[in-house]
């Protein structure tokens, strides 16, 4: 009998560098329009606080059974300690988090009325870190890595200026230097700053933004447009989250590519679906899964957070149980 995932997830040491911030959700209910505007009142019912971004990553990572170390630069301000009070509840290691001065711990603000998200305010900064603070994070990572048996890094860019070409060239160099598996979540300004890693993980806007398509990349485009980009940047694997329609990979090393569709499931909300899919992939990577399984378990995964309002990690048991379904 082959292991359980909870067996290949256990123990492995995962860094999750990028962007951290905190999902505030306002749930209540809306009867009346404003007579100040013609705009809808909100009567606040519930504020709910989670952890979102590069800190989603290793919420997911936690929920696995894998031991997350997150990497990353909040403010010093008052919403930093809500954003560490978080860090606590969740039992993650906050060894990696720079405090930095004058900076903003980015927030997003999700307003919902009636089952109905109303707006979405984001409060953040998105200038680049100085130099001095860019110093600091890359000491860090080396800090982090060489004290913890971390086995792979999984860089997650939200473009909020935490992340620039030198800083991930440092990361990349000194990650392979030590034989890390390097996965990354890539956002446009970086995108081709990557050049190295073992997992490109872009959704299909992304993709087409990335590479200043101005048509749309069809099924049919998608391997070649992979392939070109892989060996123009000498990357492994190039795996595309297609949203509805499943997902695709390529692999450099044998040519292999696969595209699989999505299971039929009620769809509740798409946010944080991609923070699950290169969780989930970088464990069963590490654990040697070849291409196609390892590609129909996370498109699996990512489906199932789905199914849930508001960014959320994955259920390990749900994941093993609907994994078993599927064999």
């Amino acid at each position: 009998m082959g292991e359980t995932l909870a067996e290949l997830f256990k123990n492995k040491h995962v860094l999750v560098i990028g962007d951290a911030m905190i999902d505030c959700y306002l749930t209540g209910k809306v009867e009346r329009i404003s007579p100040e505007a013609p705009v809808p009142i909100l009567e606040v019912k519930k504020r709910e606080y989670r952890l979102g971004g590069s800190a989603n990553v290793a919420l997911n990572l936690e929920s696995l059974g894998a031991t997350p170390i997150l990497c990353s630069v909040i403010g010093d301000d008052e919403k930093a300690p809500i954003f560490m009070e978080l860090m606590k509840m969740h039992h993650l290691n906050p060894v990696g988090i720079i405090n930095a001065y004058q900076r903003k711990t980015t927030i997003k603000y999700r307003v919902i009325g009636n089952k109905n998200q109303m707006i979405r305010i984001d409060d953040e900064d998105n200038q680049m870190l100085p130099e001095d603070e860019q110093h600091r994070l890359v000491e860090k990572v080396k800090e982090i890595v060489e004290a913890l048996p971390i086995e792979a890094i999984i860089i997650e860019d939200y473009d909020k200026g935490m992340l620039n070409k030198d800083v991930l060239s440092k990361i990349i160099t000194y990650g392979k230097s030590k034989g890390l598996f390097i996965a990354v979540d890539p956002k446009k300004r970086n995108f081709h700053n990557y050049s190295g890693v073992d997992l490109f993980k872009p959704n299909l806007s992304e993709l087409k933004s990335g590479l200043n398509m101005e048509r749309d990349i069809t099924f049919e485009d998608l391997e070649e447009v992979s392939k070109k980009f892989a060996k123009m940047h000498q990357i492994k694997m190039v795996m595309t989250t297609l949203s509805e329609h499943g997902i695709s990979i390529y692999n450099r090393e044998d040519s292999s590519f696969f595209h699989l569709p999505s299971f039929v499931r009620d769809i509740s909300d798409v946010s944080g679906a991609g923070d699950t899919v290169i969780s989930v992939a970088t464990l069963l990577f590490l654990n040697h899964k070849d291409t196609e399984t390892t590609a129909r378990i996370a498109n699996l995964a990512g489906g199932i957070v789905c199914e849930y309002a508001g960014v959320v990690p994955i259920s390990l048991e749900r994941l093993e149980l609907e994994t078993k379904k599927c064999k």
